[in-house]
């Protein structure tokens, strides 16, 4: 008979021997918290590793990233195809698919990108949200936890207040976080920097709350199974040890984020009582691991019965937008006519007022669009007529996140990573520092987000620097894998939330003005900010024998948003003075550098270029 001891240790031999492989990692948390992953693995989470994107499957969700080594055992272990184990001895190489901490995409089983320390907590709260509000729609199709391990360093990073927070006031009872509870940091004891009472917080934001010895296979199991009966989000505290077995260095700070070395692992294998060389698991273990992997197929079918019952529309639509992130494009062609009507709108109108009147058209014909903002609604206009506040039901379609930039932005990447949905929300560019970290990974993940970031220049006026987003637009640029869009006029600003709803493969930022912008554009059937810049004001004269227009500019005056009206205004001026200048309107850089060096040429032209952005 296997015993959990068995399992444990051969998820905590694996961890520890691709650690000292690669000569680099933290064996401490994998050592420490392995009889935790072991129980909720083995006998609570309901997954199955042949079909690891199973809609219904519970999630798990590794916020301590630093301990990436556990979750690649128990993926091996369990038996997911892609997780091997050579894979395991490459830990840490470069192309790895172990890299030094879970990224999303590169191996099933990783629900999401880990590594900054609370950001996996508060990505999985979106998780838990998107999952009740899904089984609001869809009834038990979607009905299952998600499941979180957070370490010390997790629940002192800010974002971990904001997401509990968020969490408790939601009741979101589905989810279920295990905290690593060995109070140690690199730095060494947690009491160095930190005396929070942590339980008291959690119960003070709304969460139930349990502690176990993290070391008692019987005591986790049932903090588990009462978890799951709570009304309200549960945190399970594991007092644990870290490097529990360590010879010279359980419990201690120097073995966080170093190798043991071969002496100290020869001491904790004699510790555990483990006599098997390295990466060398007994079959009997593997097989009772393999099987444990395998337990779940009984659920999946029933659930393929279950979503078979449905009608065949019904059910296409479901797996497209749960499963395969594909949703219908049934909303192109009412927008069409939506940018046709605002050419006989020529009233000055800001940019963000457009994206509200664009949301007016897009929000009812699109279910999966869901809205939000950090306590900034009326200011950013995310809101529309159609919008609907999310209650306790988690029926609607619309978020108040309160005054929490950073879990706004990690729970739409939650929002997307649990499939069905597109998330959009919205506050002040100013504040895009308080968000970046978690728009940083949902670069990094490829995720359709969109951050709508209005009051983007100085054009916010009396409310001062504070409020002025001056290095703010050239911060976000330089930021890889997104699309930043700065459109000048309500044509653009449709335009831009088109190619964000059609960009399934990295998040974009709408930066819109709070100042009322005139309507430039004289035409709307090519999306021409798809191209990411364009002539919009040529300076062009016409043969009149030949029919034929020559470009006649000396001088390129090119602009973003707001200042493109005032391009415009420039290049009147130099008429006058004889100079003739072409503008061209840029509201999206990424995109105009895909653009062929042709196009690029003809846009740009061979003359002197002045750039103009009054950021």
């Amino acid at each position: 008979m296997i015993s959990h001891k068995d399992l444990a240790n051969a998820v905590r031999f694996l961890s520890i021997d691709s650690i000292q492989k690669a000569k680099s990692g933290h064996p401490g948390i994998t050592m420490g918290f392995s009889d935790a992953a072991t129980v909720l693995f083995s006998k609570v989470l309901r997954f199955c590793a042949k079909h690891p994107k199973w809609p219904n499957r519970d999630r798990f969700v590794l916020s301590a990233g630093h301990g990436a080594p556990l979750l690649y055992s128990l993926l091996y272990l369990t038996g997911y195809k892609d997780a091997s184990l050579e894979d395991l001895k490459n830990l840490r190489q470069l192309h790895s698919k172990m890299a030094g901490h879970p990224e999303y995409g590169l191996l099933a089983g990783i629900e999401t990108t880990t590594g900054p320390l609370g950001q996996g907590l508060a990505t999985a709260v979106g998780m838990a949200l998107a999952e009740r509000m899904q089984h609001a729609r869809f009834g038990n199709l979607i009905d299952h936890y998600t499941y979180v391990a957070v370490g010390d360093g997790c629940l002192m990073e800010g974002i971990s207040q904001e997401a509990m927070a968020l969490a408790g006031h939601l009741k979101l009872n589905k989810l279920i976080v295990l905290w690593d509870n060995n109070g140690i940091t690199i730095d060494g004891g947690v009491s160095l920097a930190c005396e929070t009472d942590q339980i008291m917080r959690f119960k003070a934001s709304g969460w139930n709350t349990l502690e176990v010895d993290g070391h008692n296979e019987e005591e986790i199991l049932n903090a588990l199974l009462q978890a799951k009966e709570s009304s309200r989000p549960t945190l399970i505290s594991c007092k644990t040890v870290i490097a529990k077995g360590a010879p010279t260095k359980e419990g201690k700070a120097s073995s966080h984020g170093s190798p043991l070395g071969e002496e100290e692992i020869k001491g904790v294998r004699e510790y555990y009582n483990w006599p098997h060389e390295a990466f060398d698991i007994p079959q009997d273990i593997l097989s009772a691991w393999r099987a444990a992997g395998e337990k779940g197929e009984t659920l999946v079918r029933a659930w393929e019965k279950e979503l078979s019952a449905l009608p065949e529309k019904e059910r296409l639509l479901f797996i497209n937008e749960l499963e395969n992130n594909k949703f219908p494009t049934d909303w192109e062609y009412s927008f069409k006519e939506y940018k046709t009507s605002l050419l006989s709108q020529p009233e000055p109108v800001a940019t963000r007022k457009a994206s509200q009147n664009a949301l007016e058209v897009l929000v009812p014909l699109m279910p999966y669009l869901i809205g939000g903002s950090a306590d900034l609604s009326p200011a950013n206009l995310t809101k529309t007529k159609a919008s609907v506040d999310l209650t306790s039901d988690y029926k609607g379609n619309y978020i108040h996140y309160g005054i929490r930039e950073h879990a706004m932005a990690a729970a739409m990447n939650g929002l997307s990573l649990e499939g069905g949905f597109i998330p959009y929300g919205g506050t002040f560019l100013a504040f895009l520092d308080y968000l970046k970290p978690a728009l940083r990974l949902s670069a990094l993940m490829k995720r359709q987000v969109i951050y709508v970031l209005t009051h983007d220049s100085i054009g916010v006026g009396e409310d001062g620097p504070t409020h002025q987003p001056i290095e703010q637009l050239a911060s976000v640029r330089a930021m890889p894998g997104i699309l930043v869009m700065r459109p000048a006029d309500s044509v653009e600003t449709a335009e831009c939330w088109e190619i964000a709803l059609k960009t399934n493969d990295r998040p974009s930022v709408l930066a819109l003005s709070r100042q009322a912008l005139p309507l430039l554009r004289k035409t709307a059937d090519e999306n021409l900010c798809l191209k990411g810049g364009y002539v919009i004001s040529a300076a062009a004269k016409k043969d009149e024998t030949t029919g034929q227009t020559a470009d006649e500019r000396q001088l390129t005056l090119i602009a973003t948003g707001s200042e493109v009206s005032l391009a415009v205004q420039v290049q009147g001026l130099l008429k006058e003075k004889g100079l003739s200048a072409a503008v061209v309107s840029m509201p999206c850089l990424e995109l105009f550098d895909r653009q062929q060096e042709t196009y690029k040429k003809a846009v740009l032209g061979n003359k002197p270029r002045f750039f103009i952005e009054a950021l």
